[in-house]
């Protein structure tokens, strides 16, 4: 069960029995009151959330919070010590997980395979057709850019390439669930813009992604909705949007031909940043914006003064503290 120190920041999932995060759409995927303890030790403490389909729901939290034991249980190779799992209300049985797609953090390729044979093989163990595997291979090797490696062992390709592979191994049969554990770990940024675009065009066309990443800033442009968890419970969830302008947090940019360096001086106000002309406040509850805003036109000119609510990164330093 969700502690009493929940901060509220927005619209938290605390109903044990809830079905519903975000918009009210059936759910199809849900956690309820999910516990998994080892010995002494207690992974998830009461996890309770869902995704439904055609959403992209990012999973955060800190190291060791629970997310890889929760995401393992939808595959069963985590038994929960109590709580439930369920796929439209039903329990998830092997058949059910053949329509699902996982990629774990660890690899989980055969290194000496080559890449097109791999996927292949991979879509046949979902009951694919052979020729309808390579079909899909290579579709998904060209939009992930590597259709010119599809002949070579999949230990021949870069580490960020070796990801792509495992995302598209997940992706062979259409499912109608993605469940990825870190996807974008060791991603250069264009790699990882080509590999968010793949997955909102799953979500757009009606899969539910669960995934979880370190990388907010990610998150932040690519999900409506996140679950926040800690200590194996859930602290905080709902619309991105609404849990950055629902947070006491503001922060101010301001950018100047001139030296800014006066917002230094600033009562209530807190330097984050300072780069050239360019400075990041943050706003404590007695900043005056006004004052602000007449100092800035009194230094010179001012080409941006822009109040913003915190990034995801730190709705997420908040939860978790």
């Amino acid at each position: 069960m969700p502690s009493a120190g929940n901060r509220s920041f927005g619209p938290i999932v605390n109903n044990p029995t809830a079905c519903i995060l975000g918009s009210g759409v059936e759910q199809m995927l849900a956690f309820d009151r999910l516990i998994k303890r080892y010995g002494d030790l207690t992974a998830l403490a009461g996890c309770t959330f869902g995704v439904e389909r055609g959403q992209m729901l990012g999973f955060l939290g800190p190291n060791g919070a629970g997310k890889t034991t929760a995401m393992r249980s939808v595959f069963g190779l985590v038994r929960p010590t109590s709580g439930t799992v369920t796929w439209n209300d039903e329990p998830i049985g092997p058949p059910t997980r053949l329509r699902f797609g996982y990629m774990p953090e660890e690899r989980g390729l055969y290194p000496r395979m080559e890449t097109r044979e791999q996927l292949v093989y991979f879509g046949e163990l979902h009951g694919m057709a052979r020729l309808a595997a390579g079909i899909a291979a290579d579709r998904l090797l060209e939009d992930f850019d590597l259709g010119d490696r599809a002949e070579e062992p999949v230990s021949n390709l870069s580490h960020g390439n070796q990801q792509r592979v495992q995302l598209a191994v997940a992706l062979m049969h259409d499912p109608e669930l993605l469940v990825l554990d870190e996807p974008f770990s060791g991603l250069d940024p264009l790699a990882a813009q080509t590999m968010a675009g793949i997955l909102r065009r799953r979500a757009d066309e009606g899969a539910a992604v669960l995934f979880s990443s370190h990388q907010l800033d990610v998150v932040e442009d690519l999900c409506d909705d996140v679950v926040i968890i800690n200590g194996g419970e859930v602290v905080l969830s709902g619309d991105v949007m609404e849990l950055r302008a629902s947070s006491p947090l503001r922060y101010l940019e301001i950018v100047g031909r001139k030296d800014v360096a006066w917002a230094r001086d600033l009562p209530d106000v807190t330097v984050v940043t300072h780069d050239g002309n360019r400075i990041r406040l943050a706003l404590g509850q007695d900043a005056q914006l006004a004052t602000m805003a007449a100092k800035a036109q009194e230094a010179g000119d001012i080409v941006v003064f822009s109040v913003e609510p915190p990034p995801l990164s730190e709705i997420f330093r908040e939860a978790v503290t």
